[in-house]
């Protein structure tokens, strides 16, 4: 009789069923140590009864279940469905294996919150509890908050953000039952850090370019080294003189052309001429005709689409296809 399963093996078991082409892209997004464990499992097992393929299965659609229903609405709500699909000692059995490698981050609940509405939830409320949220957003969403505050107020929680190292479980719980009551009970009984420069500049370089110019601003004045290590993070779209012109020709290839003829409305010389030397003198040529045939535009059109670009240029760099060289930069006027 086959002993009870080690996590590995029903891993193995799952794979071989899945068959090569759905597991070698399951591979791709695991550790090269977690691959070599996994293959040495596979070759390893010879047969294996229907009754523990099933269960294995089974497990895995309960736990991908779970997973769904956290993502959803947190851990109660996934508890609550759960109970009504296989009962309350199943249902806590699933969620306790889940859990026991899952971090619940603190405001689950406020980060499946539209914007629009989130901001007038917080907007009242003290700089340091807007930031201590916004620390835990996505950046996208983060972003969309802090465009939308009060400009007296964006700076001040913008450096706070910045300055924030860890926060104790009891605040948290404080400010998670103040917000939603709910959540207090998936709170971590570690420190949790949030917050710092690296995700205020995550932050910056998704609001539109006023948002970031006044924050900075503000900051040279009240904090200079602060404001300094935060330009020093920061990319924007005239940064893409600085690009090697392999890193220039692979963002061109995944822009739209409206957009970068746009984008270049408010930009310098310098830019035109990078952009020009990696494209083919027809290609430029249409270019310019685009961006005179625009004639006036707005100025928020373009810091849109600059935006755009350089959200697909953080993107590329994420994964790899390209460098960013990080530094300081002089001011730029558009």
């Amino acid at each position: 009789m086959m002993k009870k399963l080690t996590g590995r093996q029903k891993a193995a078991i799952l794979l071989i069923s899945l068959g090569p082409d759905l597991s070698s892209q399951i591979f791709k997004h695991l550790p090269e140590e977690e691959v070599e464990k996994l293959t040495l499992e596979i070759a390893n097992i010879s047969n294996v009864p229907y009754q523990k393929r099933d269960e294995v299965y089974q497990e895995f659609y309960q736990i991908s279940l779970a997973d769904d229903y956290i993502s959803q609405g947190g851990v109660n709500y996934a508890k609550e469905l759960l109970e009504k699909a296989y009962g309350k000692q199943k249902a806590t059995e699933i969620i306790n294996r889940l859990t026991a490698n899952l971090q619940v981050r603190p405001f689950d609940f406020v980060r499946k919150t539209d914007p629009t509405q989130l901001i007038n939830f917080i907007q009242h409320e003290h700089p340091q509890t807007i930031a201590l949220i916004m620390a835990y957003l996505d950046s996208d969403q983060a972003s969309a908050v802090l465009s939308e505050l009060p400009a007296e107020m964006q700076t001040d929680v913008a450096r706070r953000i910045a300055l924030m190292d860890s926060t104790t479980p009891e605040v948290l719980r404080e400010v998670e039952k103040v917000l939603e009551r709910k959540l207090s009970s998936v709170v971590t009984h570690d420190y949790t850090s949030a917050g710092g420069v690296k995700a205020l500049v995550d932050v910056l370089n998704r609001v539109d370019r006023a948002t970031e110019k006044t924050i900075i601003e503000t900051l040279e004045i009240q904090d200079p080294e602060l404001a300094e290590e935060i330009k020093n993070l920061l990319f924007v779209f005239e940064d893409i003189v600085q690009l090697d012109d392999r890193a220039v020709q692979l963002i061109l290839r995944e822009i739209d052309s409206h957009d970068l003829a746009l984008a270049l409305k408010g930009s310098g010389e310098e830019v035109m001429s990078k952009i020009e030397r990696n494209i083919s003198k027809r290609a430029a040529e249409m270019l310019k005709e685009d961006i005179d045939y625009m004639g006036p535009v707005r100025l928020r059109d373009v810091e849109e689409a600059q935006q755009k670009i350089v959200a697909e240029i953080r993107k590329l760099e994420e994964q790899g296809q390209i460098v960013i060289t990080r530094g300081g930069r002089d001011d730029i006027i558009v």
